[in-house]
């Protein structure tokens, strides 16, 4: 008889051990096969057939497909592996991708089972052992830090892993330090003789870098920097891995030499022994406690008295203190500023991408697996995804994961752009960078943690279980709001960006590629006629154009008419910001409307990919218009007729995209054990996996406080029946 997995395909698994995961076997019914990878070739209906056939626990029917989640996969109107190969950049990467997290899957010492049920002690050791581990398993599988693996690392482990800051903490040195610097610390960090974290944030600052209270003072007699902490609100506060795990850290402090400050600079700090892991002389550090999520990440405080480091521990490869104190700068002064632009465009796919389409995995699968009450008299009930409210809340979120996805590649371009500017030291793109990864940092951060909330009150009380996976989705990525800048600050930042480019438009002065549109002001009307009009990306796209225009243009005229009446510029400038706030959003609005738009351009048409990723762009900036109707309505652009053609187009759309749903979430290519939730595994057996998944709680075991507190009570409580 031949093997039940040969000749089989998976769309996510390229051999038995993976399809075995796949289906959710428990680990007292692992399957022994050793087989090796198999080509993907079988039909939608074996991989079915495959799964319908299986039984990994008894009474269980785990492994096999439910029906309603089934048929969904019947009726795909594009190919689903296509896609898949599309969002990764080709069917290599794709490849790639599936060999790293096969061999992360398969290795018990990566598992997330009963991660739930842990405390935040066990969390923080689990972390640790996986890093620890993960450097074995990288040298084992000869994965480098430079190799096309390893940015498929972070999302198979599911960011369940100690050490973040370590990249950090690396990623600042090669930017931000000399070649000597790099080629003395960056090996260090490599081979982990060191663990690194990075020690910006303190508890007085956070976004406002200049304001950073930490002195550096340079002491020409002993060729050190002496460092301090000189008040509480100077304390750093927050940095990952410094509580309890990190020996070194880069410390962004406010330099001196001879009296005078030059401003924030960044130091290399050694804060515990490497014989011991004793905080070092002049240090005091721990961890801040507990927090809404990341308990695995031991986020510290660290005070600095008298701490003397060599003059070479300044990161110097844009400006350098020597030996006689003369201050020597190279580049712009804002070359600091660009590790945390760095940070921003990476979390932007880490951290805040990945939980938006781990949420709408979720929540559609569920959604065409729950059925409640009827649509029609005398039928079975509903799925709840067949209700027009439901769609509503969670088909827009699908559209804007895929629109965010293409923008993050358009950032990821830029920022290639920049830094090859930068390493031959022109500096010139170096503001529309940080304006733009401020902007979208703040824009996606904002949109995917409520659009991850809607997809978790959309589950109704199963979504407010942990066990559904979306609680740990939502409190991970609303930190994302706050950390590497708080949104509002942000958005203030590309505002500035903004209202200086308007200007110089205005004087015909060159501006960035990114902002030539706001030298095109134009006083139209939208030319739409009817509701299919509004599927015309050229006319949307102009009107997001024309929103963002007019916020920018009349907000820097509010701006100099304040200025011009004997307003001083910062009071101006406060006056303003509300109006500035929504100028930055919506530049970013369109940016990413534009950008969808000509990424479906481009697509082949073949595979049916092109259609559905149309009908996605035209959602995603049809909810845009349908939810801010006023900011499109303001100066009669659109006419209150058009916005009912708007609507009209967008209810349309949510019955087309519906018939695709689980297919665009299929496509994301999650596995179980990647997303974790009992809602939204591929088989969509919800109600008993919640069920057998909650055995497992230690809540289940007899708890002290019976002895204790109950059954005293209820043996006074008897003795008086």
């Amino acid at each position: 008889m031949q093997h039940p997995c040969a000749g089989t395909s998976w769309p996510t698994y390229q051999n038995h051990s993976l399809l075995c995961q796949h289906l959710y076997q428990a680990s007292t019914a692992r399957c022994q096969c050793q087989r090796s990878p198999v080509p993907l070739q079988s039909s939608t209906a074996s991989r079915m057939a495959l799964l319908e056939t299986s039984k990994y626990s008894q009474g269980s029917v785990l492994g096999s497909v439910n029906p309603d989640l089934a048929s969904e996969r019947q009726t795909a109107s594009f190919s689903v592996e296509k896609l898949t190969a599309l969002l990764d950049g080709g069917t290599e990467q794709t490849r790639i991708r599936r060999a790293v997290v096969e061999v992360i899957e398969s290795d018990p010492v990566f598992s997330r089972e009963n991660q739930y049920f842990q405390t935040q002690n066990e969390r923080y050791e689990a972390a640790v052992r996986k890093a620890v581990h993960l450097q074995k398993k990288m040298h084992e599988m000869g994965w480098t830090e430079n190799g096309p693996e390893f940015k498929y690392i972070y999302r198979a482990l599911s960011g369940d892993v100690a050490f973040l800051l370590h990249r950090v903490f690396m990623r600042s040195i090669s930017v931000l330090g000399s070649d000597k610097q790099i080629s003395k610390w960056i090996p260090l960090a490599t081979q982990h003789k060191l663990i690194g974290s990075y020690a910006q944030t303190e508890l007085g600052h956070g976004t406002y870098l200049q304001g950073l209270e930490t002195t550096a003072v340079f002491d020409t007699a002993t060729q050190e920097f002496i460092l301090n902490t000189p008040k509480i609100s100077a304390m750093k506060w927050w940095p990952g891995d410094m509580g309890r795990s990190a020996t070194h850290t880069v410390v962004f402090a406010q330099l001196y030499i001879h009296g005078k400050c030059y401003g924030i600079h960044p130091f290399i700090v050694q804060i515990r022994s490497l014989q011991d892991h004793s905080l070092c002389p002049g240090i005091t550090a721990g961890d801040i406690g507990p927090k809404m999520n990341f308990e695995h990440i031991d986020n510290g405080y660290l005070l600095l008295k008298n701490v003397r480091i060599p003059r070479e521990n300044m990161l110097s490869k844009f400006c350098e203190v020597q030996p006689d104190g003369t201050y020597v700068r190279q580049g712009s002064q804002k070359i600091n500023y660009f590790t945390m632009t760095t940070v921003r465009i990476s979390l932007i796919s880490d951290e805040v991408l990945t939980p938006l389409m781990k949420a709408c995995t979720i929540a559609i699968r569920y959604s065409v697996v729950r059925r409640q009450s009827k649509l029609k008299p005398g039928e079975q009930e509903a799925k709840i995804l067949d209700y027009q409210t439901q769609q509503e809340k969670l088909l827009p979120q699908l559209a804007a994961a895929y629109a965010f996805h293409f923008i993050n590649d358009y950032l990821q371009e830029l920022f290639n752009r920049g830094y090859t500017e930068i390493q031959r030291k022109n500096f010139d793109m170096l503001p529309e960078l940080h304006a733009l990864s401020s902007g979208f940092k703040a824009v996606i951060t904002q949109h995917c943690t409520a659009g991850v909330e809607i997809c978790l009150r959309a589950c109704g009380g199963h979504g407010y279980s942990l066990l559904s996976g979306l609680p740990s989705l939502y409190t991970k990525i609303l930190a994302s709001c706050i950390y590497e800048g708080e949104n509002t600050i942000l958005l203030l930042q590309t505002a500035r960006f903004l209202i200086k480019c308007f200007m110089a438009a205005s004087a015909g002065q060159p501006v960035p590629p990114s902002v030539t549109y706001l030298a095109a002001v134009k006083h139209g009307r939208c030319p739409a006629k009817n509701k299919l009009d509004f599927l015309s990306p050229d006319i949307y796209t102009e009107a997001y154009q024309h929103m963002a225009v007019r916020l920018t243009s009349s907000t820097a005229a509010k701006l100099q008419d304040l200025i011009q009446s004997g307003v001083k510029k910062h009071d101006a400038w406060n006056q303003c910001t509300v109006q500035l706030v929504q100028a930055a959003k919506a530049h970013c609005h369109y940016i990413a409307v534009k950008n969808f738009a000509e990424t479906v351009e481009k697509l082949e048409t073949k595979a049916g990919i092109q259609k559905i990723m149309k009908h996605l762009c035209d959602l995603f900036a049809l909810h845009g218009i349908f939810s801010n109707t006023g900011a499109f309505l303001h100066d009669g652009y659109t006419s209150a007729a058009q916005m009912d053609m708007v609507t009209a187009s967008y209810l349309d759309l949510l019955a087309v995209i519906r018939k695709d749903a689980v297919p665009l979430v299929d496509a994301f290519d999650f596995t179980d054990k990647s997303l974790n939730s009992a809602l939204g595994s591929y088989d969509g057996q919800v109600y008993q996996r919640l069920y057998e998944w909650a055995q497992k709680s230690p809540t289940n075991q007899m708890s002290p406080a019976y002895e204790r507190y109950l059954k005293p009570l209820l043996h006074n409580t008897l003795s008086k029946l």
